[in-house]
């Protein structure tokens, strides 16, 4: 028996989740792991970052910059992990966004939806024109 299961079981035992929760969890871990070929997907036309790029505008008093580059790789295991967070903390995590105004719920967002994302963000660009700031948003 593997160190996953084990602790998934002594959580169980624990009355730290749920039979479901536990259930859920030893599924995840029974499913087969993607493999990515890297050769492959960096050609294959999906971009591979997001980036948003904040530039100081004209009239702007301020002079800094924000470059900020997220992998895809880093919202992909993101995603994967939140399929095993216990449903109760996923609620915990879907108040505390909603309560920052981000209505998201975690549990209907799955790695198939996050490529379909990706794969429609690909031809995304946003760009936001003031005399304070200049934000571009994009995909590469």
């Amino acid at each position: 028996m593997s160190e996953e299961r084990k602790k998934i079981l002594n959580m169980l035992a624990q009355e730290k989740i749920t039979v479901e929760e536990a259930e859920k969890l030893l599924a995840a871990l029974d499913k087969p792991q993607e493999k990515v070929d890297l050769k492959e997907s960096s050609f294959n036309g999906l971009p591979k970052y997001l980036r948003v790029v904040v530039e100081p505008g004209p009239d702007s008093r301020k002079q800094e910059k924000v470059n900020i580059r997220v992998p895809f790789q880093l919202l992909r295991a993101g995603i994967k992990l939140a399929s095993v967070v216990p449903a109760d903390v996923q609620g915990k995590v879907n108040n505390a966004l909603k309560d920052k105004g981000i209505d998201l719920d975690l549990s209907n967002i799955n790695p198939k939806n996050l490529e379909e994302i990706v794969n429609q963000l690909k031809d995304l660009t946003v760009d936001v024109d003031s005399n304070e700031e200049k934000i571009h948003i994009f995909c590469e």
